[in-house]
């Protein structure tokens, strides 16, 4: 995926953070921050370096209302 300077630079200075029961070592979890234009990202706590997803709010608020409901229990 490719992104444009300034979406790089907002990533970088970005405010990331993760669920509170994630643990102290922060394996195994994502971190989220609000951008721009009503988008949020999405990264790997263990590979912050790789590219993080960007998606519409919209689209998170619908993943994170699913997971509340149980939709993507195992």
């Amino acid at each position: 995926m490719r992104i444009d300077d300034e979406l790089a630079v907002e990533l970088r200075n970005a405010q990331w953070r993760k669920a509170s029961f994630s643990g102290a070592d922060g394996g195994d979890c994502i971190e989220v921050a609000p951008l721009s234009g009503d988008r949020i990202g999405i990264r790997d706590t263990e590979r912050p370096e790789l590219t993080p997803w960007v998606v519409r709010g919209s689209v998170f608020r619908a993943f994170v209302l699913g997971a509340k409901d149980g939709e993507f229990d195992f």
